[in-house]
């Protein structure tokens, strides 16, 4: 079945800070069950330094921060999604659902179109 991903776009396009999409969201949800940056980036094949990235992308892109790091030391360091991280994350999937319902016809027929049958 063809599959929907919703991005969206904030005010400055040019910035990859002002973009959420399905990559960054998955990340914070793995953040939220993981409880730290690097483990949520292992969990998704995803390198430290490219996880680190993508959470500094996405806080500086919003007035709040989404996620709330500590450093490491003897207590070790972690991660968690701040209220406005949780609810972000709530809101966008609740987007995703309502287009995937609402779209459910129309990607039918262009799964249709597709070479890729298959899934049908």
């Amino acid at each position: 079945m063809a599959h929907l991903s919703i991005r969206i776009d904030f005010s400055d396009r040019r910035h990859p800070a002002s973009r959420l999409g399905p990559g960054k969201v998955t990340l914070l949800e793995s953040i939220g069950r993981e409880g730290s940056i690097s483990a949520a980036g292992r969990a998704m094949n995803m390198s430290y330094k490219r996880a680190w990235e993508l959470v500094d992308e996405i806080n500086r892109g919003f007035a709040e921060p989404l996620v709330a790091a500590q450093t490491g030391g003897k207590a070790g360091g972690g991660a968690a999604l701040t209220p406005r991280g949780q609810e972000l994350v709530r809101h966008y999937r609740a987007i995703e659902r309502k287009a995937l319902s609402a779209a459910a016809s129309h990607l039918a027929a262009l799964q249709a179109f597709s070479r890729d049958k298959r899934r049908k």
